[in-house]
């Protein structure tokens, strides 16, 4: 779970620059909904689109790595104004690799929220490492931690506002709502 009592984990996202998130089962419950004219749907929480949107405002830069290839992810993408789009790259790490090589930022600077085996290694090798509440288990095994809430149901959030917080970020965010 994500705790501010967690000393370690706490200077880890003091340090964070980037995070880096998976789609199907992160941004969504990793359902894939294929329609009959073959076309495919996914429902993604206005709750994380506000936390990505507030932690982007914050000065951290935020990227999507998936293993698939949607225009859906494209489109949620820009509509967050997330720049750093990675789309149908399996190995996750290459992908990672050559992100961090054009924003020229390292492992120690980067969280990354994934769910499944192909997240796995981007999740050991950067500062923060976390998997959503229901990422597979030998993920989740792995992880720094996991996310109290699930993959679409406001984990991105959760872990959003936990790098925040951490930063001394998150009160100002929430307050300029007041």
């Amino acid at each position: 779970m994500l705790n501010l009592a967690n000393i370690d984990l706490v200077q880890r996202a003091r340090g964070v620059r980037l995070l880096v998130l998976d789609v199907d089962g992160v941004l969504t419950d990793g359902k894939l909904y294929f329609l009959a004219d073959g076309s495919e749907a996914k429902a993604f929480s206005t709750l994380d689109g506000q936390g990505i949107k507030m932690l982007m405002h914050s000065g951290i830069q935020v990227a999507i790595i998936t293993g698939r290839t949607s225009t859906i992810v494209e489109r949620r993408a820009a509509n967050l104004g997330i720049e750093h789009v990675v789309q149908g790259r399996e190995d996750k790490r290459v992908a990672l690799d050559e992100l961090l090589s054009t924003l020229q930022l390292s492992y120690q600077q980067v969280a990354y929220l994934g769910d499944d085996l192909p997240d796995l290694a981007p999740i050991r090798c950067v500062a923060l490492g976390v998997a959503v509440a229901n990422a597979n288990s030998f993920v989740r095994q792995h992880a720094q931690a996991v996310t109290s809430l699930r993959g679409g149901e406001g984990a991105a959030r959760e872990f959003c506002e936990f790098i925040m917080a951490a930063q001394g970020s998150l009160s100002a965010a929430q307050n300029a709502y007041l």
